[in-house]
């Protein structure tokens, strides 16, 4: 127990440092920057991502999905996982449920990655539980809608066919290729004895599960980050939100203003503007009431827990979440550095001079950024737009696209602790391949860059404060 508690304090500890932690980029001398301060600049964009990640999604998305996680571990049998997601389960009913989770859930890989681990733990085959890790971060409807609309209508139609026949071909060639370990697994599953019988009715059980993953989603609603900014001397324009810490903003503009232009990020303390206001939309209006929504969600559970569940069983629960919490949380944390500290070093204008044209090379380079690099929900496509502007072909857009969601440096870092080196590498390397031939192909089909067509004109991209 003492253990266990030391563990609790230092999980507690890094997220108060990293929510906390004042942050502010230091500022460089003009001209080319030395490695020094390149490593420094690296190290503190790190930390800034860290911090973003601590406040806006661990305690609304992470935390509740590992709560999730153990609910599914504990209060689902293995014989109705077995019965509709195992390897011997109706394939059209499995691979269907899998694919169009996403709809559903309408949340980002941190969310999704808990809930893989709980349902493969308890049965699930290879296949399905693949093709819902997959899917149910790629298939994210607002996402989907964000990417039409900001993107063009083609590459948002093809975002959603491909992410949904993506999720089915990857889960199907995973049961292919390891049929023989995923039999074995099945075998072991089947003889272990079999659980006492259910003390609760399963609508409860479901109810319980259904209210959870409703907190979850209400919780993680997440703000496009549209704004209307007025500056304190009186200047207004349009921008995105990409990153927020508790002393400054970094805004991607959506128009010119003094020295900079369209597309560039900005970095300004809150102290130089005067207001900064969402952009009114539905999605924004649920946004302002996801906590009320959330909290009604919450006491549902708490008032379930309290009529359905015995002790052993909240205790069973709790148990569950902790393991799942010890085996993800410091993996998700340090992914998320790493990717910090490695994006600082390769800007958007060299990524985009790397994924120009329609050729296999610059469709693997955008599938597998995708892979390795985290984009949080919604925040790819005015990433993706910028590197459009900059560039961009329309085939790697679209690789990018069905590749990054799914996947990133703290995604398959916990996805090696659940299935081992050998299944990560080539659930990785199925999703860059496919990706590449994909984003190949549509390149060849649509081959103009949707915003520059909408634009007309490439326009530079800078991170700079404002001046």
């Amino acid at each position: 127990m003492k253990k266990e508690i030391q563990i609790l304090a230092a999980f507690l500890a890094i997220f108060l440092i990293a929510y906390f932690l004042p942050l502010a980029t230091p500022q460089f001398a003009e001209g080319t920057p030395t490695a020094n301060q390149t490593t420094t600049r690296a190290i503190v964009e790190a930390f800034v991502l860290l911090q973003w990640y601590a406040r806006n999604h661990t305690l609304a998305c992470v935390v509740p999905a590992l709560f999730i996680a153990g609910a599914i571990t504990t209060f689902l049998s293995k014989e109705s996982v077995l019965k509709h997601l195992g390897p011997k389960a109706n394939k059209v009913e499995a691979y269907s449920v899998a694919s169009v989770s996403g709809t559903i859930l309408a949340v980002c890989s941190c969310s999704v990655l808990p809930m893989f681990a709980g349902i493969y733990r308890v049965g699930a085959g290879l296949g399905p539980a693949a093709c819902f890790l997959y899917a149910g971060p790629a298939i994210n409807i607002l996402a989907i809608f964000l990417t039409a609309r900001v993107l063009g209508f083609e590459l948002g139609v093809a975002r959603i066919i491909g992410a949904m026949v993506f999720g089915v071909i990857v889960g199907l060639l995973m049961a292919v290729i390891f049929r023989d370990s995923e039999a074995k697994r099945t075998a072991a599953t089947m003889a272990m004895p079999d659980p006492p019988a259910a003390k609760r009715p399963l609508w409860q059980n479901a109810a319980m599960l259904i209210a959870m993953i409703a907190f979850l989603v209400f919780s993680d609603w997440f703000n496009p980050g549209d704004k209307n900014v007025v500056m304190a001397d009186g200047t207004k324009f349009a921008a995105t939100l990409q990153y927020e810490t508790l002393s400054q903003y970094d805004l991607r503009l959506k128009q010119a203003v003094l020295e900079h232009e369209p597309g560039e990020v900005v970095r300004l303390a809150k102290t130089e503007i005067a207001s900064i206001e969402d952009v009114d939309t539905w999605v924004v209006r649920i946004h302002h009431v996801r906590w009320y929504l959330a909290g009604l969600m919450g006491l549902l559970v708490v008032g379930m827990s309290l009529a359905w569940l015995d002790k052993p069983d909240f205790m069973e629960w709790m148990g569950n979440t902790w393991s799942f919490s010890k085996l993800l949380i410091p993996l998700l944390f340090g992914g998320v550095f790493v990717v910090g500290f490695l994006g600082a070093l390769v800007p958007e204008e060299q990524v985009a001079a790397l994924v120009g044209g329609n050729s296999f090379a610059s469709n693997l380079v955008a599938a597998t950024i995708g892979c390795l690099f985290y984009f949080a929900t919604l925040t790819e496509i005015p990433i993706l737009e910028t590197l459009l502007k900059n560039g961009m072909g329309s085939g790697p857009a679209l690789a990018l696209l069905l590749a990054g969601p799914a996947l990133s440096i703290p995604s398959i870092l916990v996805i090696r602790s659940i299935l081992g080196n050998t299944k990560t590498v080539v659930f990785v390397g199925l999703v860059i391949i496919l990706s590449t031939f994909v984003g190949m192909g549509y390149g060849q089909i649509f081959p103009e860059n949707p915003v520059l067509h909408t634009t007309g004109s490439s326009v530079p991209v800078a991170a700079a404060p404002m001046q």
